[in-house]
C-alpha cells in the first residue's frame, strides 16, 4: 500500500468546499443569537459536525467517481485523487470509513448537547444519521442518487432548509418561518455551485451515464436554470427587508448583484466549457458572503 502524503489528503478533502457547508449554519445561529438562546458548546459541535458532513461527502465523491471511470482525462475540472493515483481504493474507503465514525461521535455528541436525552435528540440522531449516509451514497453505489438527477435536491435541503432551520432548532427548540427566506437562499445558491459544476462537465457525465440536471437539460436551458438559481436568493431578500422593513437587505441584495451580473455573463457568453471552472469558486465565496451579510444584519439591523 502507497505513502499517502498530507498534501494528498489535503487536495481529497477540499477545504475549499468547507466555508460554503457551513453558511447556514451562521445564519441560523445568528437568529438564535438575537433571541439570547446562543450556546457557544453547540455551536461549535454544529460547526465541526458540518464540516465532518463535508469531508466524508468530499471523500466519498472521489471514491465513486473513480471507481465508475466519471472521472477520467476527459473530465474539465481539476483532477481527483483516485483518478490521479495518488492514493488507492483501499486506502479511499478506509478514510471513508474513518471520516464515517467520526461524523456519528459527532452526531451523538451535538444532540446530545442541545436536547439531552429527549425524543427531539432521537429524531436528530436520526436526521443526522441520513445526512451521513446521503454524504456517501451521492455517487458511491450502484444506486447512487447523483446519477439519477437527484443531486440538486439533496444539496439544496441539506445546505439550505436543514442547515438554517435545523440549526436555530437546536438552540431555540422552535422553528422559525421567518428564517425560509435564507434557508431557501442560501440552498438555491449551494446548488448554483453544483449546476456550475455539472454544466462544466455536461459532456464527460452524460458519456457515462451521471444523469445531472445539466446533462437532462442541456447547454441553454441548463444556463437560465443557474440564472434562476442566483437571482431567486436575491428576489427573495428584498422580499425578506419588505416585510420585516429592514431596507439594510436592499442594500446586500444591490451589492450581490454585481458579482451574480458579472457572473452570468460569463455562463450565458462562455467560449466553452472550461471556462466555468472558475466560477465554482466565485458562487461558493459568494453565498459564504451572503450568510455572512445575512448574519450580521440579523443582528445589529
Amino acid at each position: 500500500m502507497n505513502r499517502v502524503t498530507f498534501t494528498t489528503w489535503i487536495r481529497a478533502a477540499r477545504l475549499r468546499t468547507i466555508p460554503l457547508s457551513i453558511s447556514g449554519i451562521l445564519v441560523g445561529s445568528a437568529s438564535a443569537f438575537l433571541k439570547d438562546d446562543f450556546n457557544i458548546s453547540v455551536f461549535t459541535l454544529a460547526i465541526f459536525t458540518t464540516i465532518c458532513y463535508q469531508l466524508l461527502s468530499n471523500f466519498a465523491n472521489d471514491y465513486g467517481d473513480g471507481v465508475k471511470g466519471t472521472d477520467n482525462d476527459e473530465r474539465l475540472g481539476p483532477k481527483r485523487i483516485l483518478q490521479s493515483e495518488l492514493i488507492s481504493r483501499a486506502q479511499l474507503r478506509q478514510a471513508i470509513f474513518i471520516i464515517s465514525g467520526v461524523a456519528v461521535l459527532l452526531t451523538i455528541l451535538l444532540v446530545y448537547n442541545a436536547f439531552g436525552l429527549s425524543r427531539t435528540a432521537l429524531s436528530f440522531l436520526g436526521l443526522g444519521f441520513f445526512a451521513i449516509v446521503a454524504a456517501i451514497r451521492y455517487t458511491v453505489g450502484s444506486n447512487a442518487y447523483g446519477y439519477k438527477g437527484f443531486g440538486d435536491l439533496f444539496v439544496f435541503l441539506f445546505f439550505g432548509c436543514v442547515s438554517v432551520l435545523g440549526s436555530h432548532y437546536l438552540f431555540t427548540f422552535e422553528f422559525d418561518f421567518s428564517l425560509i427566506f435564507p434557508a431557501i437562499s442560501i440552498g438555491l445558491l449551494s446548488v448554483g455551485v453544483l449546476n456550475i459544476n455539472n454544466m462544466r462537465d455536461r459532456v464527460n457525465d452524460k458519456q457515462f451515464g451521471k444523469t445531472t440536471i445539466a446533462v437532462r437539460l442541456g447547454a441553454e436551458k441548463s444556463a437560465l436554470y443557474q440564472l434562476a438559481l442566483v437571482v431567486t436568493p436575491l428576489i427573495l431578500t428584498v422580499v425578506y427587508g419588505l416585510i420585516y422593513h429592514a431596507f439594510a437587505f436592499f442594500v446586500m441584495s444591490a451589492i450581490m448583484m454585481i458579482p451574480i451580473s458579472h457572473h452570468l455573463n460569463i455562463v450565458f457568453q462562455k467560449q466553452s466549457d472550461k471556462a466555468l471552472d472558475p466560477e465554482l469558486k466565485k458562487i461558493a465565496l459568494l453565498t459564504f458572503f451572503y450568510a455572512i451579510s445575512f448574519s450580521l444584519l440579523l443582528i445589529f439591523f
